[in-house]
């Protein structure tokens, strides 16, 4: 029976630890809120309401100046991208413009190697066509 004893002694030793070592660590988690909410309060008597508005307004100015910054780049970025696009539509319309006088010179060219024609074969040339119309008619 001494082997019983022996066994039962080192079981309630090891059940005795495990909850020495449970209830420590059940302590140092529940003693952490209270060490933050300490912490807390000693912070906050360190501030008064006017030095927390201060530091606010002076965070707020400090993000809306930043946002007025990017704004500000986005803008140029934006002005640069607009210049380019209209250059490049000045450019196009130039090329177009180029293209229109050359079918312009092209068609008064052709406009005035069709009138240099003699009239009269423009004339009897259409009126060729009327003359056999009237003689297969008759």
């Amino acid at each position: 029976m001494g082997k019983l004893k022996s066994y039962q002694e080192q079981l309630q030793d090891i059940v005795e630890n495990g909850i020495n070592t449970a209830e420590e660590q059940q302590k140092k988690l529940a003693s952490k809120p209270f060490d933050y909410a300490e912490k807390l309060e000693s912070e906050a008597r360190e501030y008064s309401v006017k030095t927390l508005r201060t530091r606010y307004y002076g965070y707020s100015e400090n993000l809306f100046g930043q946002l007025r910054s990017l704004n500000s780049r986005f803008g140029n970025f934006a002005a640069e991208l607009v210049a380019k696009l209209e250059k490049e539509a000045a450019d196009g319309a130039d090329a177009v413009a180029d293209a229109a006088d050359d079918v312009t010179s092209v068609a008064q060219s052709t406009k005035k190697s069709v009138e240099a024609k003699k009239p009269a074969e423009r004339k009897t040339t259409a009126r060729k066509p009327a003359a056999k119309k009237s003689t297969a008619s008759a």
